[in-house]
């Protein structure tokens, strides 16, 4: 934890500096020369019909970039987590359009209303594309998402309502707003406008000179509660079953009956701990720090498990990227180093006749290109590091713990025991069922330095050799008996036969094409709905369970010094899943490149 703690530290120093650079094409007009990126040449977009909602939705739903040149640290922070997340996820939207296309449409707009919620209230088409939807849709749990509901609405699947209005419009937040009101009572110091109408509200006050900000603060105490996250994370698909259980977790927990709350440990300084706050000045409004430079800093990384596996263009959130449509980007091949300057001096060179796509065929576009995804992927690392220790901080792995004196020619038998040290909620948590993979991977090194023994391998696509991976069903991998894994379970029943895993919480075998809709039986009654249920194999609060493993005697041959090497692997999708919903190539090595490993561990010991 120490070389994790160190790594937060640099991390931390980074995120203070990084706004300097994002925001740089932010700022007002007269402080964008300084900016590190050339214009780019005007890249050709593909001809599509004008929205004409977009002057709507970019007045009436303002975009995070609006709030970023007073709030950069939180925007910084926002820009690589989940929450920006939510619109962009290739991954959910493979997953959304196989779940509408399996229920006969059924589902409606049941998923998007909370990853795309503005762009659902705006009337969009559950089955736009991403790149068809308006900017502001595409930021996913964007600031107005939060920032602008006023009422508490609890358990409704994500059914909220946010309040449309322009940026000048009062935000909603936990109240304190007395250094809000001595900015807008100085707005030529401050250099401010938080009125876009004269005051008879009759004519548009044009153009904004100074940089537009919200009139006033709305208190909202529930903001800062816990029970303002569970209309988006507890969620029930319309059979009666659970996709989303960490309100539940959480509510009979004993953080919740100490009092400590979902922001306390997800938008804390520690990541998944309940440690405090960090200290930041509320604002910074052109260059003047607004308030106590000490004042409590909430964390909109939201601290948790995701990762993305978007181009590193289009994700983390970066105005700069904005510049090129999101299919161009897709066609901006970062991994063949293009923008490097090595490369571009290669082709420059050796006149290579490199057949770039038309958005790319100029030098300063790709570079100009390169600089965004360079600075992308050091806050997508960032987010890793912050991913590890959310997780680390949330477990503990004891051993192994030998069952007796290990000796050669005889079966060698241990445990480890993972333990479950947070309080607020089961290990791991989240979207339940296909997703998220938690599981143990141990193996033995004999005293040659050969690998004779292991559990929790993986196959050549990357799945644990369980009975969903490819390579034990086709017989070219040995199924893992002894595979301790935590990734709870749909069952649904056979008409012949016991239960069965499901990727989705749909019975094919009962009916070959579903019709989702609210089962003849109450759920309450049965306490799951008929034919559906779910095994939840994760390790509750402060509670622990133990993996049990043993090695054949006939691979305890040699005396000598063995060493057993244990890690968790943590993976948000299981690669059997994504290939039954119809992922590409490269969402599947992505998803494989950003698995991280925790609490690693190496122990020697001697065999007689």
């Amino acid at each position: 934890m120490s070389i994790l703690r160190r790594a937060l530290g640099v991390g931390a120093i980074l995120l203070a500096a990084l706004p300097l650079a994002l925001f740089a094409g932010l700022a007002p007009a007269q402080e964008t020369k300084t900016s590190a990126i050339r214009p780019a040449p005007p890249a050709p977009t593909p001809a599509r019909a004008a929205d004409p909602h977009a002057d709507f939705a970019a007045d009436q739903f303002p975009s995070a970039t609006k709030c970023a040149p007073c709030h950069q640290r939180i925007f910084t922070e926002w820009s690589s987590s989940s929450h920006a997340y939510a619109s962009v996820s290739p991954m959910f939207h493979k997953f959304e359009q196989a779940l509408s296309v399996l229920a006969s449409g059924t589902v409606g707009t049941f998923c998007v209303r909370c990853h795309q919620q503005v762009g659902t209230q705006l009337g969009e088409p559950r089955e736009a594309a991403l790149w068809n939807r308006s900017a502001i849709a595409r930021e996913g749990i964007t600031c107005i998402t939060c920032h602008r509901v006023s009422t508490e609405f609890a358990r409704v699947n994500g059914e909220r309502h946010i309040n449309p209005g322009p940026v000048t419009d009062p935000v909603v937040g936990v109240g304190a707003t007395q250094n809000l009101y001595d900015v807008i009572a100085d707005p030529d110091r401050f250099r401010v406008q938080f009125e876009d109408r004269d005051p008879a509200g009759a004519r548009p006050v044009s153009p904004l000179e100074n940089t537009p900000i919200h009139g006033g603060v709305v208190k909202f105490e529930t903001i800062a509660k816990s029970e303002f996250c569970v209309s988006c994370h507890q969620v029930a698909v319309h059979p009666g079953i659970k996709l989303e259980v960490v309100w539940e977790q959480y509510r009979a927990s004993p953080a919740a009956r100490a009092g400590v709350t979902c922001q306390d440990c997800h938008m804390g300084k520690t990541p998944g701990r309940h440690d405090g706050y960090a200290s930041w000045p509320t604002a910074i409004v052109n260059g003047e720090i607004i308030g106590d430079p000490q004042a409590r800093h909430a964390n909109h990384a939201f601290y948790g498990p995701g990762y993305s596996i978007a181009h590193p263009g289009v994700f983390p959130f970066n105005p700069r990227a904005q510049r090129w449509s999101i299919d161009q980007w897709l066609t901006f091949d970062y991994r063949a180093a293009w923008g490097n300057p090595d490369f571009e001096d290669r082709i420059a060179r050796d006149g290579s006749s490199w057949a770039f796509p038309p958005t790319w065929a100029s030098r300063e576009a790709r570079e100009n290109a390169r600089m965004i995804v360079d600075q992308n992927l050091r806050l997508l690392e960032r987010k890793k590091v912050e991913r590890i220790a959310v997780m680390e901080n949330s477990m503990r792995i004891d051993g192994p713990l030998f069952r007796s004196s290990p000796r050669a020619g005889r079966a060698l038998a241990f445990t480890y025991r993972v333990n479950n040290i947070d309080e607020g909620h089961n290990l791991p948590s989240g979207s339940l069922g296909a997703q998220p993979e938690l599981w143990l991977n141990v193996a033995l090194i004999d005293p040659d330095g050969k690998r004779i023994w292991e559990s929790g391998y993986v196959d050549q696509y990357g799945d644990m050799a369980d009975l969903h991976s490819r390579d034990v069903r086709e017989g070219r991998l040995a199924h893992d008996a002894q595979l301790f894994n935590l990734q709870t379970k749909f069952l649904t029943t056979n008409v012949k036969g016991t239960d069965r895993e499901m990727y989705l919480p749909i019975n094919f075998d009962i009916d070959q094409r579903p019709f989702i809709r609210p089962a003849g039986v109450p759920s309450t009654v049965l306490n799951h709905p008929p034919f559906i249920r779910m095994e939840q194999r994760s390790i509750a609060p402060l509670a622990h369970r133990d993996a049990h493993y043993r090695v054949p005697a006939r691979l305890m041959t040699k005396p000598g010094t063995y060493r057993l090497q244990s890690r968790m692997r943590s993976r948000a999708e299981p690669l059997y899943f994504m290939q039954f919903v119809g992922a590409t190539t490269e969402m599947e090595r992505l998803m494989n490149e950003w698995t991280v490993d925790l609490h690693p561990t190496a122990v020697a010991f001697d065999v007689r």
